[in-house]
């Protein structure tokens, strides 16, 4: 019995997040270049967490050109409480807002990821997560928002971080919210021809 090669298409990460760098390696990714796309994220008036993600993430893999045979992949996590679309927190002061609003309850992360092929054909998933953090002492929202690490993060927190002690629950994707659903982003990228499909 003759076994084919599998020739994987190269992908193109339109993103410069080293956490979406690393969560690609853990599947065996590793993108033939990195291209960070300059685009508009402003939300519109009225638009849902989960509709700004889809469009942010589409808009990010059509900012990107591509060679032939080459995929891009483009994704966007957005952290909401209710339809309110949380910043990505610019400073400690928008950090600490955000875990202030956060705390003692549930809020939901949308991670949307869009691949786009050479020749325009489009694929998307969104993952959803939702999550419930325990009750914040100011002090612990002081210590953490001057810590730095929830600085241009999605929300005011990295979950891969020391935030991961305020989760008490979490259903969903722990992946999705560090920044890429690896099981909807390992089905796009068998879907284009990046992985291999061993099922």
């Amino acid at each position: 019995m003759t076994v084919s090669a599998f020739s994987a298409a190269p992908l193109v990460l339109a993103s410069s997040s080293p956490r979406r760098r690393e969560l690609l390696a853990q599947i065996g990714v590793v993108p033939v270049r990195i291209a960070s796309p300059d685009i508009d994220e402003s939300p519109r008036r009225g638009e849902l967490p989960r509709v700004y993600a889809l469009r942010i993430a589409m808009e990010k893999a059509a900012a990107v050109a591509c060679a032939t045979c080459e995929v891009v992949l483009a994704g966007d996590t957005v952290v909401a409480a209710g339809r309110r679309i949380l910043p990505r927190a610019a400073d400690a002061a928008e950090v600490a807002a955000c875990l202030a609003l956060l705390s003692g309850r549930r809020h939901r992360v949308y991670s949307a990821i869009a691949l786009m092929d050479s020749e325009g054909q489009l694929r998307t998933r969104l993952s959803e997560t939702v999550l419930t953090f325990k009750r914040l002492h100011p002090r612990e929202i002081a210590a953490y928002a001057e810590g730095g690490e929830g600085e241009r993060k999605a929300g005011g927190y990295a979950i891969q971080g020391r935030a991961a002690i305020f989760v008490r629950w979490l259903a969903g994707s722990h992946s999705g919210v560090v920044g890429l659903p690896l099981a909807e982003t390992a089905a796009l990228l068998i879907a284009a021809g990046v992985l291999p499909d061993h099922g």
